[in-house]
């Protein structure tokens, strides 16, 4: 109902008949309906014609202050449902209303009506003048600083809306009303500011505010220092700028060697922040401080900005190259879920990015490794740790936070990306894989060549904390994860570019053919064994016909079978059919399937295994 739909009624008509009845018959008609005669009809006679119009009147008097009343109320209310429906726009979500009037004290503790000097409300930030300062302009490469699309960054709001993308459980459950506050540190070099700010206003926007106690702003000497600095006028935002570029890790550990709250909050410089995201991180948290939350990753597109949803049905994982993937649930693991699928899931790994963690374990744990250089690897390295010394990792399916995927860094790296992060790598695999770094190696044999430091101080940590070894994560955290057989000299994807041998779902007898590279294992994952077999869990490659363009085939591998022997050539390029003397080759492959070729110098006759363990 809109405000001009209350008009005041019509006035009844003065043109009706009085009662005649008299006031016995009044009295007998009243009693007949259970209503009260009036107590002087009985006593009065029956009234003159001007007496009657006065009662009349007054009758008319009533009625009109009766609709009087309601239009009124009417109006009252009304004010008061927009305005109830106000409050429950801006926070968002229906769903925090009750716990918002449960904290609703505490808030207005934690948020004085007077801030500290210097100090503004997110809401009364300028935008403008702060994105303003460095708009792309006209004919510049809009990539070019930040490798996403910066003009359509600066266009979008400090506060826009993004869609809840929680499952439906979610936006009915309530969490703990004594949840600890937490410090969010974000660290950033040379961030596009637009996305900087969003980043800490979706922060102080989406969370309730005795939840965040500060938000810590690592500056990692980024080229314009007002980049920070300016944001340090925003409530609860404190900004530290280091002195020399350090990195990821080390501006993240002095980010929580500053925190003054019980509970750290990781978060990259280009995310925002969906309804509700703390309160289940934190949650988790409370009730066992050795649990490492992170919340599901949503995508916001590098090109155009576009909020999508990210799948409930992905863990963090890697392949023995040690570069993170993510994993789908297995079918069982799906179905497991379907009772509650907002249960937390175990992760063998997490992106690295945006976590929750105990402040007091983050330090009894050994922090960061302090001697990684920038970035890359320090996930793995602390996943590694929080899993083999006790500790769990988990994602959070009620906590959702928007990422800004990128296809390459913004920022060099001293002696290069490839080398710095085989350098952080190496530390984690010296330190954490026992003799499984091996197939680290065989993955990436060049990282032998590059220098990883003194890793000491961190072997005595892993000792000190009595730490399980590898082989006990592979069996209980990742068993998904395929290990090599002590018979295998090659294993992996078998690579020819960008597209890898793949069953095609055939079975027994079935052929084979190349499809695009999804480094998840299953229809992709092969071994060449030490006895010259090409195997696929039972099946082998086999050549039926030893002639050029012959077919090949799945069989049921046989220890003698001449027709699936199989042996790597050309410094392990290429895969030459013993029997037949002809070069596994993909020319036919979109017509029928892989076939046998006369061996030449065609990529079509390239292929590479992803761990090639031959010494």
């Amino acid at each position: 109902m809109v405000a001009g739909s209350f008009l005041l009624p019509s006035l009844p008509s003065t043109d009706r008949p009085t009662d005649r009845r008299s006031p016995a018959e009044a009295a007998r008609r009243s009693a007949l309906h259970g209503q009260p005669a009036d107590r002087d009809d009985t006593q009065q006679p029956e009234p003159n014609r001007s007496a009657t119009t006065a009662a009349a009147m007054r009758r008319k008097s009533r009625i009109l202050l009766c609709f009087a009343v309601l239009w009124v109320l009417g109006i009252a209310y009304y004010f008061y449902s927009g305005t109830a429906m106000s409050r429950k726009d801006d926070w968002g979500s229906s769903d925090l209303s009750v716990r918002n009037r449960a904290h609703s004290a505490d808030d207005k503790a934690h948020n004085p009506e007077t801030l500290p000097p210097g100090k503004v409300r997110w809401q009364d930030f300028d935008q403008d003048l702060y994105v303003g300062a460095t708009v792309v302009r006209p004919g510049q490469d809009p990539y070019a600083r930040n490798k996403f699309n910066q003009v359509e960054s600066d266009k979008l709001r400090m506060d826009r809306a993004v869609p809840d993308t929680r499952h439906d459980h979610c936006r009915h459950k309530q969490w703990r009303s004594d949840l600890p506050a937490s410090s969010v540190v974000i660290t950033f070099h040379n961030e596009a500011r637009s996305a900087l700010l969003r980043t800490v206003v979706s922060v102080l926007k989406k969370s309730p505010s005795h939840l965040v106690k500060e938000i810590i702003l690592v500056d990692d000497y980024s080229d314009n220092s007002e980049d920070g600095a300016l944001l340090g006028k925003i409530e609860k935002v404190r900004v530290l700028r280091n002195d020399r570029r350090e990195g990821l890790m080390r501006s993240r550990v002095r980010g929580a060697d500053a925190a003054t709250a019980p509970v750290l909050t990781f978060l990259d410089s280009h995310c925002e922040c969906n309804d509700n995201w703390l309160e289940p991180l934190l949650e988790r948290v409370a009730e066992d401080k050795t649990r490492v939350v992170s919340p599901i990753i949503d995508v916001i597109n590098m090109d155009n900005f576009q909020y999508v949803g990210a799948s409930a049905d992905l863990k963090g994982g890697f392949d023995w190259n040690l570069v993170f993937k993510w994993d789908y649930m297995t079918l069982e693991q799906r179905r497991a879920r379907q009772g509650n699928p907002i249960a937390p899931i175990k992760t063998p790994m997490i992106a690295g990015g945006l976590f929750v963690m105990d402040k007091e374990y983050f330090e009894q744990l050994g922090k960061y490794d302090m001697m990684m250089d920038v970035w890359g690897g320090e996930n793995l390295e602390i996943s590694f740790r929080v899993w083999q010394c006790g500790g769990s990792l988990e994602i959070i399916p009620c906590s959702r936070v928007g990422h800004v995927f990128r296809k390459q860094h913004p920022y060099t790296f001293p002696g290069g990306s490839g080398t710095v992060f085989a350098r952080n790598t190496r530390r984690a695999a010296e330190v954490w894989m026992d003799e499984y770094k091996n197939f680290y190696y065989a993955a990436v044999p060049s990282a032998r060549n590059v220098p990883y430091g003194n890793i000491q101080s961190r072997l005595e940590m892993k000792k000190r904390l009595a730490c399980k070894p590898f082989k006990w994560y592979l069996e209980n955290v990742y068993p998904e994860l395929r290990v090599p057989d002590h018979q295998d000299i090659a294993f992996g994807a078998l690579q020819q570019g960008g597209n890898c041998l793949d069953t095609l779902g055939h079975f027994a007898d079935g052929v084979v053919g190349i499809y695009e590279c999804h480094n998840a294992g299953g229809n992709q994952e092969w071994a060449l064994t030490k006895d010259k077999s090409v195997k696929h869990m039972d099946l082998c490659l086999t050549v039926v016909d030893r002639t050029a363009s012959s077919l090949i085939r799945l069989q049921g591998c046989r220890e003698n079978d001449s027709r699936q022997k199989w042996e790597q050539i050309e410094s392990n390029a290429k895969l030459r059919h013993v029997g037949s003397n002809l070069c596994l080759d993909s020319r036919s492959a979109r017509m029928g399937g892989l076939t046998v070729e006369v061996c030449s110098p065609s990529l079509n006759q390239q292929w590479k295994f992803t761990l090639n363990l031959q010494s």
